[in-house]
């Protein structure tokens, strides 16, 4: 993890409302933004009171709330550092409840399946399109041997079946668990991948495509079923 300090303008504070509710939200604002990504480490207290004009004290109580939530991770003598983007990722990292893979596999059947299902019915030429696009991109990021590459582009896949849907709660759903959704993919994907893993992601565009949600439902599913017996990929 890296131990460069990252630190961005904070907006003006305004004196009406609690200062550590205020100073803790513009904290979680540079974390859902990006500006402090996960696993880097935030300047110290001394210096974001400073930034902030406030005292060292409700710095402490603001980054003490986000530790609480799972969004940030004090380590003694190093620092605190970002541990997650979203609470309910927070939650998850802090509770140890991603630590079973199968759980995590079986979350994503249920959301995935949801989705595609939904996207047989309600998919746009856009979406479609854009579903064609990221799967010859996968394709493509296979014949690499880009194993990261790979992760992320299949990552897009996944997403892109979910806002086919186009149910937005769906979406921040699937959004909210991104990083659990994700890990489960770097542990299970390996290049080169067996060819059934390929077909599956396959079979969910063509039922999807077809307008079948009944196909569509089964085929996430069952791409899902076939991670868990090859345990080599997405």
């Amino acid at each position: 993890m890296s131990d460069i300090y990252i630190l961005y303008g904070m907006d003006p504070l305004v004196r009406q409302v609690p200062l550590v509710l205020q100073v803790s939200e513009q904290f979680r604002a540079r974390i859902e933004s990006g500006d402090w990504p996960r696993g880097a480490r935030i300047p110290g207290e001394h210096q974001l009171a400073t930034e902030l004009g406030v005292s060292r004290g409700t710095v402490r109580e603001a980054l003490r709330s986000l530790s609480l939530t799972g969004l940030l991770e004090p380590r003694v003598g190093d620092g605190t550092y970002v541990r997650a983007t979203n609470e309910i990722s927070g939650v998850l990292v802090r509770d140890e409840l991603s630590a079973s893979l199968t759980d995590v596999l079986d979350a994503r059947a249920g959301i995935e399946a949801a989705a595609a299902r939904l996207a047989a019915r309600k998919a746009t030429p856009e979406s479609l399109a854009g579903l064609e696009e990221v799967l010859e991109a996968r394709a493509a990021t296979l014949e690499s041997g880009d194993l990261d590459a790979f992760v992320a582009v299949d990552t897009d896949f996944h997403r892109s079946v979910v806002v086919a849907s186009g149910n937005p709660l769906l979406l921040r759903l699937y959004d909210a668990l991104a990083e659990v959704m994700t890990e489960s993919i770097h542990q299970t994907a390996t290049i080169p991948e067996d060819h059934r893993l390929g077909d599956a992601h396959v079979d969910v565009l063509e039922a999807i495509r077809a307008g079948d949600p009944e196909a569509a439902s089964q085929a996430s599913y069952a791409l899902i079923e076939t991670v868990k017996l090859t345990g080599s990929g997405q």
